[in-house]
This record gives C-alpha cells, structure tokens and sequence, in this order.
C-alpha cells in the first residue's frame, strides 16, 4: 500500500503542484482542465518505457500484476448499487417518472464505470444537478453499507493472498469515489489485502480509458504492459483492460454482464468466478 510518509519535491514538481491547485479551484473548467493534465502526465510517463518493454514478444512472459474490479468480481454486489441509485434518484430528482426506468437501465449498462460519469450523462450536462445526484449516491451506497454489511465474493480474499503470494502484484480498482471505496475497504477489513486500490479520482479518468490499469502498472514497476492482468464483471472493466494494451483480459461472471457481452467487449477467457483465476493464469498445478 502507499505510504504516508512524506516526500521532498522538487522545484519543478512544486510548480507543478502549485499548477494542479489553481486549476483545481478554477471551477468547472478547472476539473476538466486538471482531469486532461493527469492523462497527459500519464502519457508522458508511459514514453519513458523502453520499447522493449512493451514488445508484445516480451520474452519472459512473466505475469507481474493483476488489476481487479471490486463491485461484481471481489465484492459481492447483491443489487446494492441499483438500490443506492434509486434512493439517489428519489433524494435528488435526477431521474423520475418514465425517466426512472431509461436511467436505471443506463445505470446497468455502465456498471464499472466511474458515477459522476454517469450521473453527467444523466444531468445531460448540468454539472450541479450530476454532482448533487452523485453525492445522494454515495450518501446511499454508504448507508446500505452500514446497514445490511457487505461481502466478499466467496473466495476473493484467498485469491488475492494467492497471486500475490505467487509473486505478482494485486490492485483493486473501482468506479466508486475514493470515500465509497473506503467505505467498503473498512467494512470488509482488507486494508492491507492489496498492494493499491485506485478510484477514477486516483488515476485521470474511470472505465472504460486505460488510465486506472496503466496507473496500477506506473505505481507496482511492472516492466510492460504485457505484463498485466486485468479482471472484471462488467464490459467496461474489459474495454479497459484492452484499452490499456493488458497482455489477458478476464471476464467473471458473478456480476453485471453475461458471457456473450464480456467476450464482444473483448475478453480474452471468461470464467465463473474470481476463485478460477489463479489456475487459469498456470499458478496452480491443476
């Protein structure tokens, strides 16, 4: 995990967070402006690999990291987002009547990605009107949480200590806002489970861009991407995980979307759940 020890900047990287924070207060334009700075940052970062290192002959063809969804593939979902949309829906007002319906299907469609997304889409580009439905989203999510708990996927827990233990790095990532998703790291008590856990906030832009896996690529030192593994339920988990070049993407089956809709989007096996992965990737001798 990221320590919280603190780190010397340089002149230039204080310049650049000086940079970061004005355009952070400007406004709208600003977070449009700071989202668009982070991706290009990363782009920067990703040219300083060699070529060699994303050789898709990369010789070794050793699996370092493994990126994986939470909601629908390590953290059982049980239809709480869907639940959490609709009281969002009814707090904010974001969706209702014969609107209801069209958003909630929307809301499916687009499991994986990031809410503020959706919600924009939703608000049809009314930023306050998205931002209010987002946080009585997050609001609702956290109750339900509270609530009625929540769970694993049978297995993930284990999972997670197995490909790790195999020597690969493991990085959980989430549509969910970083709140939301500490909510739900608290609650399971898998602080220390893995190596990161990234939020759309923490890396530019959610799913279905590349930027969360390429963010948990630039974070553990994989040598290529390549290298990586990218696992989820969803369609944009998957369009993600080929965004980002991965060298095997996995479709599960234990949340939003049906094998057919996993394979179209591009994934390379698709399996019934998380607890499958570790023989599918030759780290058990079954």
């Amino acid at each position: 995990m990221t320590s919280n020890t603190p780190i010397d900047l340089s002149a230039d990287e204080l310049a650049e967070r000086d940079e970061l924070a004005e355009l952070s207060e400007a406004g709208e334009a600003g977070e449009a402006g700071t989202r668009a700075l982070i991706a290009e940052q990363l782009d920067e970062r990703l040219e300083d690999f060699d070529d060699d290192d994303l050789d898709d002959d990369d010789e070794s063809g050793d699996i370092e990291l493994i990126v994986l969804d939470m909601a629908g593939t390590t953290v059982a979902d049980d239809g709480v987002v869907e639940r959490a949309f609709e009281l969002a829906a009814e707090r904010s007002g974001i969706a209702t009547g014969e609107a209801f319906d069209r958003a909630l299907q929307y809301v499916r469609d687009t499991m994986g990605q990031s809410k503020i997304e959706v919600f924009r889409v939703l608000a049809d580009g009314d930023e306050d009107a998205a931002q209010r439905a987002n946080s009585a989203f997050e609001g609702a999510y956290a109750e339900l949480v509270a609530s009625e708990g929540v769970a694993e996927i049978p297995g993930a827990a284990d999972v997670i200590r197995e490909l790790r233990g195999a020597g690969a790095s493991v990085v959980l990532t989430t549509g969910f806002s970083p709140e939301t998703r500490t909510a739900i790291i608290d609650a399971l008590g898998w602080h220390d489970l893995a190596d990161a856990v990234l939020s759309p906030a923490d890396a530019g832009r959610g799913r279905p861009h590349p930027d969360m896996p390429l963010t948990a690529l630039l974070r553990t030192g994989a040598s290529a991407v390549d290298a990586m593994v990218v696992v989820g339920d969803t369609v944009s988990d998957v369009a993600s995980g080929v965004n980002a070049g991965a060298g095997f993407v996995v479709g599960v089956l234990s949340g939003a979307h049906d094998r057919d809709a996993l394979e179209e989007a591009g994934a390379d096996a698709v399996i019934d759940s998380i607890t499958e992965l570790p023989a599918l990737l030759g780290l058990r001798g079954e």
